[in-house]
């Protein structure tokens, strides 16, 4: 077994029964993660018997891992509420409790959104200074990769919580572009927009145009370019885009569905004739190609940010590629010093916000 004292170690706690697969999905992934990234020691919470029954599969993983047991778990169907107030001793709340004592940078879990939220701020809490967290992610574009928020944790916010995201997402997306121990870190600060209905200053609700004027005066982490469309979102035009979670959610299914809708047309279309189906196979790597770019389980993990702690929610009926992608994303993050990071950033924004108040 590796030494998880180390200080070279990237400690990353896992809620092995979550999701709709569990150790199933959860122990191949992480066998994919240690291949590439030998320092990380993962913490797994969860049933000890059906973890190892798949652990016993993958000799090395097998020395990077401890396991914690619990027989209690957070159901995918259970309200949030609920699975508060039952929660103590449950695999999920055990990994989010790993973070908050410094036994792990990060955590990741596949289990019940709302549940997994509402555990990870009562446990880890907000960084101080933050209104509310927010969930982010990466989405592909064809200029380049977009960090998104808010996904839903918020359906309406106001100007002040909306330049709070703007500051949270700028941190992310430079901890985002060092990819691993090859990557050098951008010091190019991140481009930001403003998800509107038009580019125009005059367009949008209040809460938007309010938010723009103030991003436009401040100095934050990323550089504020101004009013962003829907169609911006894949096309890679800025490096984060900031909304309430009311429409950013929107967006993202939209994206997901046009995603999956465009997959279907293109399966159909090959199949409908020999002559098509002499064409797809001419097309093959081409084909290959489009899908590895447009496989969503590269870019899953949604991460919660503005929490004093990492705390990843990969999507539930992610497989082991996919749950892959969320721990790695943890790693980056946990290696990158995140949270550090948003603590200075948020009270480098504080201290304008009073000079401002001071001056009207």
């Amino acid at each position: 077994m590796s030494d998880s004292n180390s200080p070279d170690m990237i400690r990353i706690a896992i809620d092995a029964m979550g999701g709709d697969f569990g150790p199933k999905a959860i122990i191949p992934a992480l066998d994919m993660v240690l291949k590439g990234r030998p320092e990380v020691h993962f913490l797994i919470y969860g049933d000890e018997v059906k973890i190892k029954k798949y652990l016993s599969r993958y000799k090395n993983l097998n020395r990077q891992v401890t396991i914690f047991h619990t027989d209690k778990m957070v159901q995918n169907d259970d309200k949030p509420s609920t699975a508060l107030r039952a929660s103590k001793g449950s695999g999920m709340r055990m990994a989010i409790e790993a973070v908050k004592n410094g036994e792990a940078e990060a955590v990741v879990s596949a289990g019940n959104t709302g549940a997994l939220m509402a555990m990870a701020k009562i446990v880890l809490k907000t960084v101080p200074g933050i209104h509310r967290p927010a969930i982010a992610s990466v989405m592909p574009g064809i200029h380049g990769d977009t960090i998104m928020l808010d996904l839903g944790a918020n359906v309406l916010v106001d100007a002040d919580t909306l330049v709070q995201f703007a500051v949270l997402g700028s941190v992310f997306a430079r901890a985002n572009k060092t990819r691993d121990q090859q990557g050098a870190q951008d010091d190019k600060p991140p481009s930001v927009g403003l998800l509107n209905i038009g580019s125009e200053e005059t367009k949008g609700p209040e809460h938007v145009r309010e938010a723009g004027e103030i991003l436009s005066r401040i100095d934050f982490p990323g550089e504020y370019k101004g009013f962003v469309e829907g169609n911006d979102i894949t096309r890679g035009t800025v490096d984060v885009i900031v909304s309430d979670g009311y429409a950013g959610n929107i967006s993202l299914k939209t994206a997901e569905g046009v995603g999956h809708l465009v997959r279907t047309y293109l399966k159909e279309s090959f199949k409908s004739s020999l002559l098509s189906k002499i064409g797809a196979f001419f097309a093959y790597f081409a084909l290959r190609d489009l899908r590895e770019r447009m496989d969503p389980r590269r870019y899953n993990g949604g991460v919660f940010l503005g929490l004093n702690g990492v705390c990843i929610k990969s999507h539930g009926g992610a497989d082991a590629l996919g749950f892959s992608s969320a721990v790695i994303l943890a790693v980056r993050l946990a290696r990158q010093g995140y949270i550090e990071q948003i603590a200075r950033d948020i009270g480098h924004l504080t201290d304008q916000e009073n000079l401002l108040s001071e001056d009207d």
